[in-house]
């Protein structure tokens, strides 16, 4: 009959009551955290987030506001709502990824990137013809989304009484 060594088993003991510990400890632990993720998840899930329409709103005051800077040459004021027009449309296409409709906002570039090189160049013709074709672009996507109800024009009337368009 062959014999073993005796191998002692308290070391071997200790060793596996250790890892089952920590084991159960990491299982807590993970327990706790994945209820935590859950619990923001749900929180991120009931956060308010802009529909198409207000930021569609955004972008019809912005609009208006370039025309009357425009109109009275006040080139930074134009600069500064292409620039708010452009962060919307960015915006639009993070917060409204469900929506088919932003499929068509390419339409708006160039008409926005004429408006600017005109609004760059202070070209006060250049500047009208570039609002009008950006009009138009509103439109057009209008048209293409089935929203063409939705008509956009020329400003007659400043948005806001409150704010002066004119260079000082």
């Amino acid at each position: 009959m062959k014999t073993f060594p005796l191998i002692n088993i308290k070391p071997l003991l200790i060793i596996s009551l250790l890892m089952i510990f920590t084991s159960c400890g990491q299982q807590a632990n993970t327990t706790t955290l994945q209820a935590k993720v859950d619990s923001l998840n749900t929180q991120l899930a009931q956060t308010y987030k802009p529909g198409l329409g207000e930021f569609m709103m955004g972008i019809q005051i912005h609009h208006a506001k370039i025309w009357f800077a425009g109109k009275n040459q006040n080139w930074k004021l134009a600069d500064f709502e292409i620039g708010e027009i452009k962060e919307t449309l960015e915006a639009v296409k993070k917060y409204c990824t469900d929506r088919p409709e932003i499929k068509s906002l390419p339409i708006l570039y160039p008409a926005l990137d004429s408006v600017s090189n005109a609004i760059k160049a202070k070209n006060l013709k250049r500047f009208e013809t570039g609002f009008v074709f950006l009009t138009n672009s509103c439109n057009s996507c209008h048209k293409s989304t089935n929203q063409e109800f939705n008509v956009i024009k020329v400003p007659d009337t400043p948005p806001f009484t409150n704010q002066e368009f004119k260079v000082k």
